[in-house]
């Protein structure tokens, strides 16, 4: 088992397949972004490897993320390789976070490897905000990937992050198209990671205690006792019937529960989304003389150096320097 010395079992990998991506949300990235040589990322089979190694050790859920993973060539090829771990339950859920921007063309595809969930990010349904924040994407094709895959049969989650830039107006908007499609929504509070051009964190940041005041002030939100296994606290909403969740890095610390590791599309696993402390997995895949237990060994050794928490902080009177790397690098 994967254990850390908090006693905090790691029973989740979070697994990155691109830094790429077709969008360029402003808090998420610069617009112009260099992103790494493809001989530097994991091949498909790499990441099938590592992954077999993760589920021997007790990860039990793999969700695939980027970048946006569905930009990767021939990434079914993993998703149903992954979903025959799930034929002899050793893997008990594979699940996706995507843009959806791509959706539309994989959702069947998804089903059919064994996905039953996925996360899409989406932070406003308004066509003009949406191609402002992302800088040149456009709504209708994340609607109609979000169509298919409901008719297709995958649960689908929104996760929005809050920024201070959009109006409240578009919020309700968005608690309300959720509500009309019975999807959950979860809203996530900005992370100071990498740099993102001209923007300033501090000119995005909205604390999600603030929002939530908002929302409580216009409806009805009771405590839920949802929960999926992650960092989000889930409220009620009696309007419309719909679930709100809230995951808050800053302003409501959930580190003490964590049971996740990431690894990037080329083969750093961190430990913790807002730490530096990490193992460097692809020279020991690509050297031959290196066994599945000798990659066991390395990774039992960085959970256990796993530390207590993350240090994200933003605010007015003090903002940390962001990490330096991408949350497209990292995995999100």
């Amino acid at each position: 088992m994967l254990k850390d010395s908090f006693q905090r079992t790691v029973s989740y990998l979070r697994l990155s397949v691109t830094d790429r991506c077709d969008l360029r949300c402003t808090y998420c990235m610069a617009e112009h972004m260099t992103f790494l040589p493809k001989k530097n990322l994991l091949s498909l089979d790499e990441l099938l490897r590592v992954s077999r190694i993760f589920v021997k050790l007790g990860v039990n859920k793999i969700r695939i993320t980027g970048g946006e993973p569905l930009v990767r060539r021939d990434v079914m090829f993993l998703f149903n390789g992954l979903g025959n771990m799930m034929q002899d339950s050793s893997l008990h859920e594979l699940t996706l976070t995507t843009n959806a921007t791509q959706l539309h063309k994989y959702a069947q595809d998804l089903v059919l490897a064994g996905v039953k969930r996925i996360n899409v990010s989406l932070d406003t349904v308004d066509p003009a905000m949406f191609n402002t924040l992302t800088r040149w994407g456009k709504i209708e094709t994340v609607l109609k990937g979000i169509h298919v895959a409901l008719n297709a049969g995958l649960k689908v989650k929104i996760n929005a992050v809050a920024l201070a830039s959009i109006d409240f107006s578009h919020t309700l908007k968005l608690v309300d198209f959720c509500a009309q499609h019975k999807l959950d929504l979860t809203f996530i509070e900005v992370m100071p990671m990498g740099d993102i051009g001209n923007e300033q964190r501090t000119d995005q940041y909205l604390p999600l205690s603030s929002l939530k005041k908002q929302l409580t002030d216009t409806l009805t939100l009771t405590p839920s006792n949802h929960s999926t296994g992650g960092p989000a606290s889930y409220m009620n909403c009696a309007e419309t019937g719909a679930r709100i969740g809230f995951i808050a890095p800053q302003t409501a610390n959930f580190c003490s529960d964590c049971n996740r590791v990431r690894m990037t599309c080329t083969g750093t696993v961190y430990t913790c989304l807002g730490q530096s402390h990490s193992a460097e997995l692809l020279p020991l895949l690509r050297d031959t003389n290196i066994s599945d237990n000798d990659i066991a060994q390395v990774l039992i050794k960085t959970v256990a150096d796993k530390k207590k928490g993350h240090n994200f902080l933003i605010s007015k009177e003090q903002t940390l320097d962001p990490l330096d790397r991408h949350m497209n690098v990292t995995g999100g």
